[in-house]
């Protein structure tokens, strides 16, 4: 099964995304904030991340460019609610990036591509 990482501050996202992804087969562990992510990436390594950008603390391009330090095998998707940081050169380093919508079907499409 593979193991899904979700980083959110936002907890009804979380929610959200877990049952979602549950129900599609995977493993999903959760982390609130940039700090509990970077834990969680080390010590126990998903084999995908969505990730938010905008969170107190450190935000999603720091945390983003510190996992792909770590290990940049595992693939990263950005989600976050805001068109803009497209343009932003440190997310270029996500394997995809994914405007947050209630529609989650291009999120789960570009899931199962990175991850199968």
């Amino acid at each position: 099964m593979k193991k899904l990482l979700i980083v959110d501050d936002d907890e009804s996202i979380q929610l959200l995304y877990q049952e979602e992804f549950k129900e599609e087969g995977y493993e999903v562990a959760e982390a609130l904030n940039g700090e509990s992510a970077l834990e969680q990436f080390k010590q126990s390594p998903p084999d995908l991340v969505v990730l938010d950008i905008q969170m107190p603390g450190l935000n999603g391009i720091e945390v983003l460019r510190q996992m792909k330090m770590l290990n940049a095998a595992i693939p990263v998707i950005i989600n976050s609610a805001y068109n803009e940081y497209k343009q932003d050169l440190g997310a270029w380093a996500s394997d995809e990036y994914v405007v947050k919508s209630s529609d989650m079907s291009e999120l789960k499409t570009a899931v199962r591509r990175l991850v199968g």
